[in-house]
């Protein structure tokens, strides 16, 4: 056996099998982006946007698998947890705790997919403030409108 043969052998058995894009798979669950159906944000599994989406993505894709993030709380998946039961989708928590991710949750593909786009983006609702309403002011308006001064 050659030297860098047998580095290559130590090396997999002390740290295991080298794997391709780590960096892609710390993001993305674990997972390549390429494999990636659809894709949501923390944010929006926590407001439980996207059920439409992935229940839609569920019918057409009847052997992919949701991955969910581990480090969110589990009260936050009920909803999506339900719709891959219904759908007899396989989904599993993923827990990395080296790695920071914006991901919440992915429904991935055996093979690769490649699609353009993987996230939903939905414009956010803002309520519309009426004239006399303070809150989207800053404290610094508000200081002054309450003390009596007024704004330049």
């Amino acid at each position: 056996m050659s030297k860098e043969n047998m580095d290559n052998y130590l090396e997999e058995g002390m740290y295991g099998a080298k794997q391709t894009k780590p960096s892609e798979r710390k993001r993305y669950l674990g997972t390549l982006r390429e494999r990636i159906l659809l894709a949501l944000k923390k944010s929006q599994v926590m407001q439980q946007k996207g059920l439409e989406e992935l229940a839609a993505e569920m019918e057409t894709n009847p052997d992919a698998r949701l991955l969910l993030n581990g480090k969110i709380s589990s009260r936050f998946f009920k909803e999506y947890k339900k719709l891959a039961r219904q759908h007899n989708i396989h989904y599993t928590a993923v827990t990395n705790k080296q790695a920071e991710t914006d991901i919440g949750l992915i429904l991935t593909s055996k093979t690769a997919v490649d699609r353009k786009t993987i996230f939903i983006e939905k414009e956010e609702e803002t309520p519309a403030s009426t004239a006399g309403d303070d809150s989207s002011k800053g404290l610094g308006s508000r200081l002054k409108k309450w003390l009596g001064l007024s704004e330049r």
